[in-house]
């Protein structure tokens, strides 16, 4: 997931703002000819991103899965204290949703980096994550108690082995997915018409977490170089 300006007006997919004037409706399908611009991203930027990535989102996602939901939401939170964060979460209804904070906006240089970041969070949903991550959080949860529980633990210890369990759990395979994001986010951007490799600059901006152990994203420079492995490829 990234650390990132909420939605308004309906696009190829969908955008919704909360503060902002609706943007103006750009083309549904995108053009095959790349459109990187550099300097501060503009709402009108945003939505042309939104409108050239979504559909080739929507193709991979209906391409790569079955049964899946693959009709994205594309949303901008507009709490001006909201860190500089962008992550993949589904509505009650089970529809993809990928948010956006205005400081993650701001933080983007271009529209290489903001489709990346994009294609990025798509893939999450695509690759089924969400739901991984949800798993081996239980299983780690379930079994820590168990372990405690087989030792003669009270409640106060079993809660506390539970959800040391559950982190655990959810970070077992946290960096792999971020790798994976990364290199389907690639094949995103990069159909799309943007320039993933100009996009993963990103990295290069933002604290490192190194190899942590439990941490839950991979180091800058290994993404940076999926990244340019994958886009060898295409």
């Amino acid at each position: 997931m990234f650390a990132t300006v909420m939605a308004a007006g309906l696009l190829s997919g969908c955008v919704e703002m909360t503060s902002m004037p609706p943007a103006t409706t750009a083309p549904a399908q995108p053009v095959s000819a790349p459109v990187s611009r550099s300097g501060s991203v503009t709402v009108s930027d945003f939505a042309n991103v939104v409108s050239r990535v979504e559909p080739v989102a929507e193709r991979e996602c209906r391409a790569r899965t079955s049964g899946a939901n693959c009709d994205f939401k594309i949303v901008v939170e507009t709490d001006p204290k909201a860190p500089s964060n962008a992550w993949q979460s589904l509505d009650a209804s089970g529809r993809p949703v990928l948010t956006f904070t205005v400081a993650l906006i701001a933080d983007v240089q271009n529209t290489d980096e903001l489709a990346f970041v994009m294609g990025h969070e798509a893939s999450h949903h695509i690759a089924g994550h969400l739901a991984r991550s949800e798993q081996t959080a239980l299983t780690g949860a379930l079994l820590g108690g168990v372990l405690i529980a087989a030792i003669g633990g009270d409640a106060t210890t079993i809660e506390t082995a539970q959800n040391i369990g559950a982190t655990v759990g959810a970070r077992t395979y946290s960096k792999s997915y971020e790798l994976e994001a990364d290199q389907l986010g690639t094949v995103i951007a990069y159909r799309a018409g943007y320039n993933p490799v100009r996009g993963a600059e990103y990295f290069t901006r933002i604290p490192d977490p190194g190899d942590k152990f439990l941490g839950s994203h991979p180091p800058n420079a290994q993404r940076i170089e999926t990244v340019r492995r994958t886009m060898a490829t295409l």
